[in-house]
């Protein structure tokens, strides 16, 4: 029996290739996987003799040989496949364990040239992978150290069985399509066009206890992607304290995350469904995270608590009394930590915070599932001072408003569409969301605002098709009004505005969330 091994992955690897020899396999080997077998006292020979050709341009060719692949690509049940291999001195390979070169590691580090990246383009490792799978009934291949002692288990009893066979063929098969797409997203960079063919990599994190429903099976993934740095947030969180995230969790999480991370201003949100139901800026963090709580006090019960700063001990204090499920946020003082890990249910979170944060927008490819297929369209990420506003009634805005706003035009992007926000002094007083209209919406966020409406503004995600939502909105005291505009009712909204000396503003920009 013979066996390839030449892994970039080098975890265990020596002791599995000294288990092989012991077995009773032939190891042959290549580059720096073949000395660190040597210097490990395994008994191992190079590739060149199998080939019985030297390894050529800087290692680029050393086992793309028919000596190789014809001992691995023969049919063991075929007697004419068999018969060419002895007629041409070929010796069958039994085994090839082979995992890539580093390549998303490589092009994520800062300044790397493309001589480098494609450099750390495999050729020969992916080739002897696919051909070794291909014949998966003949030869056993192997990807992944984990994979190791599950295979000499298996071997010292007899073989490794067919079901493990073709388990680790699939495996194989998606470790190079990983791979190759890794590549092909690094070489996208700079082209702005969707292509016609597209792959994700995903690689599962772990398990989930159940998905939305405990009926149905769960795991989360993250996405392997090359080329530059995405800000993963939930993705890589920490977990400082507490339980496991659930596929709920995880949901609203992302949705907390992503919502405070858009304000560049401290700020606190609280999310429900992955809504905010509280959202509050405030130049005291413990003050925004009073004012978030004080906007929906009812729906913070059992919500997560994200914070785009410093968590401090008075923050954790002035939490007490409330069941959150998660609370995250990018530090923590140390009492806050040990204040936090009184409650027997919390889990204590830090993502990762972007680099850019409160700078640039974050860009990236935001995926929906359909049945039976896939929505690709770029992220809604706009920095702040992309926002052109434009007054279209004969009152302009003052300061206290416009400040008010903007920060309910930020906060009306995270809610689900038809998504309404009522807001003053940096809190978020009131939101309807998810309604069949705008004016049902409108409606649910004034019952929430109650008093509060008064004096307050209001932000759509949306235009207003009628007049009818800003009749509502001058009914309970609303002073401006931000919207996208764009309707070809434009004038009557606006009339409206101006009968109520609403001041509104039209930002060019919709803000859907579905």
């Amino acid at each position: 029996m013979r066996a390839i091994v030449s892994v970039s992955d080098k975890t265990g690897v020596a002791d599995f290739a000294r288990e092989l020899a012991e077995l009773g396999f032939a190891v042959f080997s290549t580059g720096g996987t073949m000395k660190a077998l040597k210097e490990a006292g395994v008994p191992v020979k190079g590739v060149s003799d199998i080939t019985g050709f030297p390894e050529i341009l800087d290692g680029r060719v050393k086992t793309l040989h028919p000596a190789v692949h014809g001992g691995l690509l023969a049919k063991r049940n075929l007697e004419s496949h068999m018969k060419e291999l002895k007629d041409n001195n070929i010796q069958p390979i039994d085994m090839v364990v082979v995992n890539l070169y580093p390549f998303v590691q490589t092009v994520s580090k800062e300044g790397v040239s493309m001589d480098t990246a494609l450099e750390n383009i495999d050729i020969g490792g992916p080739t002897m992978i696919r051909a070794a799978a291909k014949n998966f009934p003949g030869v056993i291949v192997v990807v992944d150290p984990a994979d190791y002692a599950v295979i000499l288990e298996k071997l010292k009893k007899g073989a490794v069985d067919m079901a493990e066979r073709q388990r680790l063929a699939q495996k194989a098969f998606q470790h190079v399509a990983v791979y190759d797409t890794a590549i092909s997203q690094y070489l996208r960079q700079g082209i702005d066009t969707f292509p016609e063919d597209m792959t994700i990599a995903l690689k599962k994190r772990y398990d989930l206890r159940y998905g939305e429903n405990p009926h149905q099976k769960a795991a989360f993934y993250s996405e392997n992607i090359a080329g530059k740095k995405e800000d993963t947030g939930i993705t890589w969180a920490k977990v400082l304290w507490g339980k496991e995230l659930s596929f709920n969790n995880i949901l609203d999480a992302d949705a907390a995350w992503d919502t405070v991370t858009d304000f560049s201003e401290p700020t606190v949100g609280i999310v429900k469904h992955t809504n905010p139901c509280g959202l509050a800026s405030h130049r005291d963090i413990v003050e925004a995270y009073k004012r978030a709580f004080d906007g929906d006090p009812v729906s913070a019960y059992g919500g997560i608590v994200a914070c785009n700063r410093r968590i401090t001990l008075a923050f954790a204090e002035a939490m007490k009394g409330i069941f959150y499920e998660i609370v995250i946020a990018p530090e923590y003082d140390e009492d806050a930590i040990e204040c936090l890990k009184q409650r027997k249910n919390i889990r204590i979170l830090v993502p990762e915070m972007p680099a850019d944060y409160g700078k640039t927008p974050a860009g990236y490819l935001d995926y929906r599932r359909v049945k039976g297929g896939m929505l690709v369209q770029t992220s809604n990420s706009l920095a702040e001072d992309d926002l052109q506003l434009k007054v279209v009634t004969r009152r302009a805005p003052t300061e206290a408003e416009l400040r008010d706003l903007k920060f309910a035009w930020r906060a009306v992007k995270h809610i689900k569409s038809n998504a309404i926000v009522f807001a003053r002094d940096g809190m978020m007083l009131g939101m309807g969301s998810g309604q069949p209209n705008r004016v049902f919406s409108v409606d649910i966020a004034a019952k929430k605002a109650g008093e509060q409406a008064k004096g307050a503004v209001m932000a759509s995600d949306a235009m207003f098709p009628f007049p009818d939502s800003v009749e509502q909105a001058a009914a309970v005291g609303i002073t401006a009004i931000i919207h996208p505009g764009g309707s070809i009712r434009d004038n009557e909204s606006i009339e409206a505005a101006d009968k109520y000396n609403i001041a509104m503003v039209f930002t060019g920009v919709r803000h859907f969330l579905h």
